[in-house]
């Protein structure tokens, strides 16, 4: 079957599927196509769900194919939901990060990057599937190794690890702070510098 003919099916295969939907799993599931016109027709796909008419979207997540609706219509789907988004408190997403980074990581090595106990953090994000315990460090007292999980993965909207943003990209949030706090100074005194 050729890009055209297989598009269909993919779309309801993606469509029905729980969790994203893995290319080696649509290969296997269809074995009278190849893998080339099965990634042919996921292009064909994203393509036509890019457009602004549309309410959905093909995104590569976690390693798979899923449908999501378009951010612009987060209001709508969570007045369907009636349930609040997942919110990670601000220790809860230190600790995700330093897991998220540094993984496989181990509880000792998460508290001197904090500074604070981490076993309460480490329970609710274990709790919310966001992390699992991959093992045990062979180390006296064999503490637990810490690595994240495909919910992670899925609820960042990533496809892999390697999606995550290098360390040197990332902005502290102090240093937003006091750009915040400059470009208010700027305002508040008719500062008229211009940013290069």
């Amino acid at each position: 079957m050729d890009a055209a003919e297989v598009k269909p099916i993919l779309e309801g295969l993606i469509f029905v599927s729980a969790s994203p939907i893995r290319l080696e799993t649509l290969v296997e599931i269809l074995p009278e196509s190849n893998r080339e016109a099965i990634l042919e027709a996921i292009g064909l796909i994203k393509r036509e769900y890019e457009e602004e008419s549309k309410g959905l979207e093909l995104v590569e997540v976690a390693g798979g194919y899923q449908f999501r609706t378009k951010p612009k219509l987060a209001e709508w789907v969570q007045r369907l939901r009636k349930a609040k988004p997942v919110k990670l408190s601000r220790s809860a997403l230190e600790t995700l990060a330093i897991v998220a980074y540094r993984q496989p990581v181990i509880r000792p090595t998460i508290e001197e990057i904090r500074g604070v106990d981490s076993g309460w953090v480490l329970r609710s994000l274990l709790e919310k599937g966001l992390i699992k315990i991959t093992g045990r460090k062979e180390m006296p007292g064999r503490p637990m190794v810490y690595g994240t999980t495909r919910a992670f993965l899925e609820l960042f909207g990533l496809n892999s690890l390697a999606d995550l943003p290098a360390p040197n990209e990332i902005e502290p949030p102090s240093t937003l702070e006091e750009s915040s706090k400059e470009e208010v100074e700027k305002t508040s005194t008719g500062g008229t510098e211009e940013s290069a």
